[in-house]
């Protein structure tokens, strides 16, 4: 009996180290991948300038990335739970360093676009899989005393929201002090330390795994690409409604494609399982945390595009000057996702909603500090509203005061977000079955992906502006709380 028990608990020890094993692998990948995805944008000029290419160009260097990692999120995810996802976690961590060091050494900028799109696909099996992977090797409820999925999870996503915020500043550095390339050198000793710690971490696959399905991955990819496209730049004339359209086709082409495929799987045929399992789309609390996460996300990033902008120019100070101030947002950002992985999966949506109406106060008080510091830009209501509180505040708004109330409703709203990308992330991964882990984080980080350029449309256009990030953050709140009375109804099913 002594020797059994002792026999157990090597056991657990060896499996809570491997668990530790798999969280190092994922959380460095991440913050690999969240660091190339905002690295770059400050560098473009630097790049465009090197490689002589257009400024149209050199932005597909960043679209290209995105739209190869959002699109292929969902088949990524789903390739884990078929082929084992710590296989494919280190598959997507040796393609994403090579593809950094391929962007590192391009000598034009086609080279460097192609180079990047390779980048996000391996961008693209990181994140999901290394999710389910974390999902699967403790699961949410069983923690005891090793890591647990749900907080493992959450501090993968702090480490990455660093990454996040450090990301514009780090990338503006080194191209201006080193070289545009070093920023792609940086990610390639992490990426490999990050491979060495997946190799060591448990292997995890689905238990009754199938094929492939290849026609809804292809249909997938396709819709998700052109829905990326057109998000990322919606007023782009001909073209735009042209990937709107095809986007439109080819989601009709899979929604048709999965409806043939569930039915001969249920009818006992070995064919493929559908790349999004059916019950995703019947499962309330997973829909909505992945669409309060996508507007969360797209609030992230246009308060990451207007905070540099309020703080340089609303405040008169330089560029340079402004980073100390966003020591305290960046820390909140940062800490968002640990705070997540505590949340209780039955209180997700509850504290989901709270987190969004906390942001859309935060981010109406940044607004209203940056109307009093003059960056109210552009024409209509918006700009009309801004001008009233400018007069109304004018002569009871110091610099002094306009920076504190900048400072604290810039961390607020940092802080309110984060948990809300957190908690979509690592809440819906504890409301799915979870040999489906794959699957569902890659569908809801794709759709994350997929609507983070609405965040720079929102906040830029005319000029630097938060409204349509709170009233997006608002609504969102507001239809969490009708989903949750809903389901309270007398006769209605939970």
């Amino acid at each position: 009996m002594p020797a059994f028990g002792t026999s157990r608990r090597r056991q657990g020890s060896a499996s809570r180290r491997q668990a530790r094993w798999a969280l190092a692998a994922v959380a460095t990948g991440a913050f690999c991948v969240q660091l190339d995805s905002f690295a770059l944008n400050s560098a473009l000029p630097v790049i465009r300038a090197e490689l002589h290419g257009s400024a149209a160009a050199a932005t597909w260097a960043v679209s290209g990335y995105l739209l190869a990692a959002g699109s292929l999120m969902p088949v990524a995810g789903r390739l884990g739970d078929l082929y084992g996802r710590r296989r494919m976690l280190l598959v997507g961590l040796v393609l994403f360093a090579t593809a950094a060091s391929l962007c590192a050494l391009a000598p034009s900028l086609p080279l460097l676009v192609a180079a990047r799109v390779l980048q996000g696909a391996g961008g693209a099996l990181i994140t999901p899989v290394g999710l389910a992977l974390l999902t699967n090797v403790s699961p949410p409820g069983g923690e005891g005393r090793g890591v647990g999925g749900h907080r493992a999870i959450g501090r993968a996503l702090g480490l990455a929201g660093v990454a996040t915020v450090c990301g514009p500043f780090l990338g503006g550095v080194l191209a201006a002090s080193v070289s545009w390339r070093a920023v792609f050198w940086l990610t390639v000793p992490p990426a490999g330390i990050a491979a060495l710690c997946a190799l060591r971490a448990p292997a995890s696959r689905a238990a009754d795994p199938r094929p492939l399905d290849v026609i809804g991955a292809v249909t997938a990819t396709g819709a998700l690409a052109c829905l990326a496209r057109w998000l990322q730049q919606p007023t782009d004339g001909l073209r735009g409604a042209a990937a709107a359209l095809l986007g439109a086709l080819l989601g009709a082409l899979f929604v048709r494609a999965e409806r043939r495929a569930a039915r001969q799987h249920q009818g006992g045929r070995r064919s493929p399982v559908p790349l999004l399992d059916p019950s995703l789309f019947r499962n309330r609390r997973y829909l909505a945390l992945t669409a309060a996460g996508a507007v969360a996300n797209a609030a992230t990033v246009a308060l990451l595009y207007v905070l540099p902008l309020l703080l340089s120019r609303g405040q008169g100070w330089p560029a340079p000057g402004a980073e100390p101030a966003l020591l305290a947002p960046a820390a909140a950002l940062a800490v968002g996702g640990p705070l997540a992985g505590r949340v209780r999966p039955a209180a997700a949506v509850r504290v989901m909603t709270l987190c969004l109406f906390t942001a859309a106060a935060a981010l109406c008080a940044l607004g209203w500090a940056g109307a009093g510091a003059g960056m109210a830009a552009g024409t209509g209501f918006t700009a009309r509203a801004a001008a009233a509180i400018t007069a109304t505040t004018a002569t009871m708004t110091t610099p002094t005061a306009t920076t504190a109330t900048t400072a604290i409703a810039a961390t607020v709203a940092a802080a309110a977000l984060g948990v809300a990308g957190g908690l979509a992330l690592a809440g819906t991964q504890a409301v799915v079955r979870r040999e489906r882990a794959g699957a569902a984080s890659g569908v809801t980080k794709a759709v994350m992906t997929a609507t983070a350029g609405l965040g720079l449309t929102a906040g830029g256009g005319a000029g630097p502006s938060l409204a349509l990030p709170a009233a997006a953050c608002l609504v969102a709140g507001g239809a969490l709380v009708l989903v949750r009375v809903r389901q309270r109804q007398p006769g209605r099913r939970h």
